[in-house]
């Protein structure tokens, strides 16, 4: 008996034909857009919530109506970028979470989550804000990018159908 072997040309056709769904999405380029967006946003903070805001990802898909595939995309993307931007997640959390608040949780938790508080409530918070921003800031050129690719495509079909059609002449 013969052992199929593995064929890469089916795994590239299979990633191909998935970009291309995603880029002729139902709800057009905004809806992907958005779905990238949530993504990027919630893997700013998920780390320093060891995974559980992971979950976010479902509802706020849902409730804004964007894209799954492009939500899970975009939250890998940000599982590429978080190393250097939990740096800046770290000091905007420093910013924005006051040290008298922090203390407060400290010593008003349980002391397991007194721990968490301590080392990862900059995180989160920044995380969040710059989460945010990182997701506004991307929406605008996927959207751009999707309908240049989808205006693209019109126009080769256009020309492709010119082509095609017979000429007409005058008599």
């Amino acid at each position: 008996m013969m052992k199929a072997r593995f064929e890469w040309n089916s795994i590239k056709r299979w990633f191909r034909y998935k970009y291309i769904q995603l880029l002729r999405a139902k709800g057009g380029p905004s809806k992907v857009a958005r779905g990238f967006s949530i993504g990027l946003f919630v893997e700013m903070f998920t780390l320093p919530t060891a995974g559980f805001a992971f979950v976010l990802i479902f509802p706020l898909v849902y409730l804004l109506r964007a894209n799954l595939p492009a939500a899970l995309i975009g939250f890998v993307f940000g599982k590429v970028i978080y190393i250097p931007m939990s740096i800046l997640n770290k000091q905007v959390g420093e910013l924005l979470v006051p040290k008298h608040f922090k203390i407060y949780l400290i010593h008003h938790l349980p002391h397991i989550l007194s721990n968490i508080i301590r080392s990862g409530l900059d995180l989160i918070v920044g995380g969040m804000a710059v989460g945010l921003m990182l997701g506004i800031i991307a929406y605008f050129p996927i959207v751009f990018l999707l309908r240049y690719h989808t205006n693209r495509r019109k126009e080769k079909r256009r020309l492709r159908k010119d082509q095609l059609a017979p000429s007409q002449t005058n008599e």
